[in-house]
């Protein structure tokens, strides 16, 4: 499955990326069991240094069970991807748009999500035949950012990363995002219910 059809199955049935960061393995299985509860479908678990890998791997086997997917974010070199293959993840995150992250992906069949930030970069990662791009960082750029750069890339499917949460998921996603990614709001009662309100049903 290429990574079009990988996240168009999955996050057009609930367009909400989890994201569970420094967390040690136990707590981010905990993490992980709350977002399925609440129906997320996929987890990304940034492995930033190989300190991170036990909580992937953690999460990747506790998914196992349950038909979920969890993929490796922060993966911005080949071998970081060989690595997260190697321990199951079932996707990969970038921060930006890695040449040899894309040719590994590829060469390993593994959906990959690059980040993009300008419309130069939009461009490139289209030319690479990306349409799902993480939109980082999102807080940042601002959701007027979204609509602007969905006028003269209308097949850029976006996924709003970075400092996205219940207050402002609802912005994003009105300004077309298909997907925001967020992290601490899906353990904490009062903001899952304001998440929920502010996604489509």
């Amino acid at each position: 499955m290429d990574a079009d059809q990988f996240f168009d199955r999955h996050l057009d049935r609930i367009p909400i990326l989890g994201i569970f960061r420094n967390l040690d393995p136990e707590a981010t299985v905990a993490m992980c069991e709350r977002a399925w509860e609440f129906g997320v479908e996929l987890i990304e678990v940034p492995v930033q240094t190989s300190g991170a890998l036990p909580s992937l791997r953690a999460a990747v086997e506790a998914a196992k069970g349950r038909g979920k997917s969890v993929g490796a974010g922060t993966v911005t070199t080949a071998a970081q991807l060989s690595a997260v293959h190697d321990l199951g993840a079932a996707f990969t995150v970038a921060p930006g748009l890695h040449p040899e992250v894309v040719a590994e992906s590829r060469r390993l069949g593994l959906p990959h999500l690059p980040g993009v930030a300008t419309a130069t970069e939009i461009a490139a990662a289209l030319a690479h035949g990306f349409t799902w791009l993480k939109a980082f960082p999102a807080k940042q750029l601002g959701a007027g950012w979204i609509a602007a750069q969905l006028a003269p890339f209308p097949s850029v499917r976006f996924v709003a990363t970075g400092g996205i949460d219940a207050t402002n998921a609802a912005d994003f996603m009105a300004a077309g995002c298909r997907a925001v990614a967020v992290g601490s709001a899906l353990n904490d009662d009062e903001a899952l219910a304001k998440l929920r309100a502010s996604i489509p049903a």
